[in-house]
């Protein structure tokens, strides 16, 4: 009887190479994409626990952070939305002076997804984290109806033991202090929106992703007396220059000629009719330095991974409190202003 078809219980289909709804539904699916796809990937033996939490060891005064990522396209020259979730997170901790130590990732995946694009995302994830030294402890999933989630939305928390000694914030800032950028300025937001409308447009760009926290910590180490650091993200450096003026209630004084932006980065906004100061980074920091640290601070960041290209860019000045000052090559400035509306949407 055992062998009659009408009296056998098969059990339900598991290979699927698309996320269904299932996979959400907390039953054998979830377990079988969590081990499969994401145990596979970070292998943290906090995750192997199942537990739906992680306790971790913490020492000294610790940052947290949580951020989401919902960029469009999901792959885009130089990365992708799980590297971008790795670095977008430990940067948000290094900009407050720390080490960058643990990560927790919830995932809202969209039915229909890949499993084939979520393994390669995962994979990618799990290899920025390696890179950034940190460990994905834990974590959850959640999975929408088809058309409800655009593939896949991140969402990641992190945790870091801060490495300053004084506290890093805009009201620190002084006048007299060295306006520093780490690199050229721009390269993420160009990446993404040249793959994302498949513009005809030669020039090669790639995105700047990458974790700062090695280039931060080296300037730590040094005894560098670090009054403010800042990550140019959504708003590009513009907008990030107003935003500490403003906190800080000073004027900061930035010379155009001396701020890096690569030719194809340029050439594309001439060609668009976009500002590179207000474009997107994921791999750069402006950090404020007394104005004595500032050779040293640069010289620290050519020397690390990630601060090769650092430009000493402009200054601080008591005279025009919270206005920006774009000093121009051929003569003359303008005011810096907050970006108005959305210049480049779903771009982290």
């Amino acid at each position: 009887m055992a062998d009659d078809p009408e009296l056998s219980c098969p059990l339900p289909f598991a290979g699927y190479d698309r996320v269904v709804l299932a996979h959400g539904g907390g039953g054998r699916l979830m377990h079988q994409l969590v081990r499969d796809v994401f145990l596979a990937a970070f292998g943290d033996p906090l995750q192997a626990r199942g537990h739906d939490g992680a306790v971790v060891e913490l020492g000294g005064r610790t940052a947290l952070t949580t951020d989401a990522f919902t960029v469009r396209p999901l792959f885009f020259p130089g990365g992708d939305i799980g590297s971008l979730a790795v670095h977008g997170t430990v940067n948000d901790l290094a900009m407050c002076g720390a080490r960058p130590l643990h990560l927790t990732a919830s995932f809202i995946l969209e039915e229909g997804l890949p499993l084939a694009d979520l393994r390669r995302i995962v994979g990618s994830m799990a290899g920025a984290a390696r890179q950034a030294r940190v460990g994905i402890v834990t974590g959850d999933t959640k999975v929408v109806e088809r058309g409800k989630g655009d593939g896949v939305f991140i969402a990641v928390t992190g945790v870091g033991r801060v490495e300053s000694r004084h506290e890093i914030a805009a009201h620190r800032v002084r006048p007299g202090d060295a306006l520093i950028v780490s690199g050229p300025v721009g390269d993420h937001g160009v990446a993404v929106m040249l793959a994302r409308e498949d513009l005809a447009i030669e020039c090669d760009v790639t995105s700047d992703s990458a974790s700062v926290a090695p280039p931060v910590l080296a300037l730590l180490d040094a005894g560098i007396d670090v009054h403010c650091l800042r990550d140019p993200t959504r708003g590009g450096l513009a907008t990030v220059l107003c935003e500490i003026a403003s906190a800080a209630r000073l004027g900061v004084h930035v010379v155009e000629a001396a701020i890096p932006v690569r030719p194809g980065v340029a050439d594309a906004c001439e060609l668009l009719g976009l500002d590179p100061l207000y474009i997107a980074c994921e791999g750069r920091f402006v950090a404020f330095v007394a104005g004595e640290d500032a050779e040293l601070a640069l010289e620290v960041l050519r020397h690390t991974p990630g601060g090769e290209e650092a430009r000493r860019i402009g200054h601080v000045r008591a005279e025009h409190p919270g206005v920006v000052v774009l000093e121009q090559p051929l003569g003359g400035e303008r005011v810096l202003d907050m970006l108005t509306g959305e210049q480049l949407p779903r771009i982290c």
